[in-house]
């Protein structure tokens, strides 16, 4: 799997780090943000846990993408720090897989509550290494312990079936079993919720996991499972049940070739998470992929014009454009066009005026992530020009501190234009004029993608029209609400290059079991199916 170590697996890279030794140059050391420490970090933190706090790989310095200074610096898992946690992990499911489903959903739901306790601490971090708005940065640890409440239910609701048997005295049964080691590579944009959904209903599965986050927000991933293995040790679990193992793109080639990692959960780009499941089916693994979104949102004629304004405003600049479900293609009705657009060019200007530190809690607008992502949007927009673009609002790169763009509205673009259908992950929203429903219905589908979709509509029919079987062929599909904000009780994922693969609510706990039919001959005779004879 070498290749996986060019482009474009290089985008999990995410950042060149630099090593800063110099203490008093971290902001851990600066008073106002003395909820690092709270979380237990410190000037140098060890990036590998699998029981023990022991790493022996490279040392990175992670940055705060609103003034580009450092924060702290993590020592690095390698080959060896890998391979132990993975060993580890193995011995530990042999004592987890036997504890029953509700004692396992009793440990998770105090891994919600010690969650409750470091919300606020754990969500400023959120923002200071990530970048998004305190809200936001909250909500998202907010949504692991929401995860957590879930997977406490669900571990006393695991359901098999019974079947009834053509033979007498036979009867059939489906059991569901853990799969033994769940592989996670989480992305930077959810450093917190990704991991929850995985992690939680892994563990109430009978799972034991190992979790390589972003190298960029490893800070994150850290202080996350100190969280974790406090609880871990309170119950006398081998702390290996939750390994982390930080690290650049070799620790997830090796987790993606690995034959003991039964499946691996990979969130990132569709190129990649491509990549990655060919090499997973190679070795006969499983693969969970949540990728890429190119996701649209139809404004029809009947439409609530004010509830289009303030739900579009989120859906386009939450998180400066970084979820995957962001909106990036805005479908409008010729009678109604001119008429959004200048509310949204309105909204936007608003919104403009509350760019700042995401933890002051009056920001509204964040940086991007990283200066990568800053070039990228440049790039966009330079593309998006000449090809007979027109900037209706933003589309530059501010002059301050930090990875900060504009949130830019681009017209006069056609649905098809390449710089359309491809995902930019950046506040950059294109409006596009449709005359009908089913144009309207054409063009969100004709991306690559298919994560997210929304209509904003009145009419009953067209609701029915856009969740039927000719409507969205995403695998989320919203009426009256934007394309981001899911709830953790359904299922999560999306449908052709976003990978197929569903996390959090529903029967997504499906995909970390397996199954087994089971029939059973409880008398004295033996009956083949179907009639056979063979006598």
């Amino acid at each position: 799997m070498n290749y996986l170590k060019s482009s474009p697996l290089k985008h999990l890279k995410f950042l060149k780090y630099v090593s800063l030794r110099k203490s008093s140059s971290f902001l851990i050391n600066d008073s106002k943000y003395s909820f690092l420490k709270e979380l237990g970090l410190n000037e140098e933190n060890v990036g590998v846990y699998d029981g023990q706090w022991d790493a022996n790989g490279n040392i990175t310095t992670s940055f705060c993408p609103a003034n580009g200074l450092p924060i702290a610096s993590v020592r690095n898992g390698n080959d060896e720090d890998y391979d132990r946690c993975v060993s580890n992990a193995l011995e530990a499911w042999k004592i987890w897989s036997d504890i029953p489903a509700p004692k396992r959903g009793e440990v998770v739901r105090q891994i919600g509550s010690a969650f409750r306790q470091k919300l606020e601490p754990l969500g400023k971090l959120v923002s200071l290494e990530m970048g998004k708005i305190l809200g936001e940065g909250i909500g998202e640890v907010q949504e692991y312990i929401d995860i957590c409440d879930y997977a406490v239910g669900l571990s006393r609701m695991f359901n098999g079936s019974i079947f009834p048997s053509e033979r007498p005295n036979h009867i059939m049964l489906e059991q569901w079993n853990p799969l033994g080691l769940v592989g996670i590579i989480s992305a930077f944009n959810f450093p917190v919720a990704v991991y929850g959904w995985n992690s939680a209903i892994s563990m109430v599965c009978g799972n034991v996991v190992i979790w390589k986050g972003a190298p960029t927000t490893s800070l994150t991933s850290i202080a996350t499972t100190k969280i974790l293995a406090s609880v871990l040790e309170k119950n006398n679990i081998p702390g290996a049940v939750l390994s982390l193992c930080t690290g650049d793109v070799d620790i997830g080639v090796s987790m993606v070739n690995d034959k003991r990692v039964n499946l691996v959960s990979f969130t990132g780009s569709s190129s990649v998470g491509q990549k990655v499941g060919v090499e997973v089916q190679k070795r006969f693994g499983r693969v969970l992929l949540e990728l890429g979104g190119n996701n649209a949102i139809i404004v029809t004629p009947d439409a609530n014009l004010e509830m289009v304004s303030q739900s579009v405003v989120f859906a386009c600049c939450g998180t400066a454009g970084q979820r995957c479900t962001t909106t990036r293609r805005l479908i409008l009705h010729k009678s109604i066009y001119n008429t959004v657009l200048v509310n949204l060019v309105k909204a936007y200007s608003n919104v403009l005026k509350r760019l700042g530190d995401p933890l002051d809690i009056t920001t509204l607008y964040g940086p991007m992530h990283s200066s990568t992502a800053v070039e990228n949007f440049e790039q966009t927009i330079s593309e998006a020009i000449e090809a007979g673009g027109q900037i209706e609002f933003g589309g530059k790169v501010l002059d301050r501190s930090g990875y900060f763009v504009e949130p830019t509205i681009i017209s006069g673009l056609k649905y098809d234009s390449p710089v359309v259908r491809r995902e930019t992950f950046a506040p950059i929203v294109y409006v596009l004029k449709y005359d009908t429903l089913e144009e309207a219905i054409a063009w969100n589908n004709s991306v690559d993608q298919g994560l997210s979709s929304s209509i904003f509509t009145n009419d009953i029919g067209t609701v029915f029209k856009w969740t039927g079987h000719k409507g969205s062929d995403c695998g989320i599909v919203n009426v009256n609400i934007p394309t981001n904000g899911a709830e953790i009780g359904g299922a999560f994922g999306g449908e052709k290059h976003t990978g197929g693969g569903r996390e959090s609510g529903s029967d997504s706990w499906k995909q970390y079991m397996r199954r087994s039919t089971i029939t059973i001959n409880h008398g004295s005779g033996l009956t083949l199916a179907q009639g056979i004879k063979f006598e």
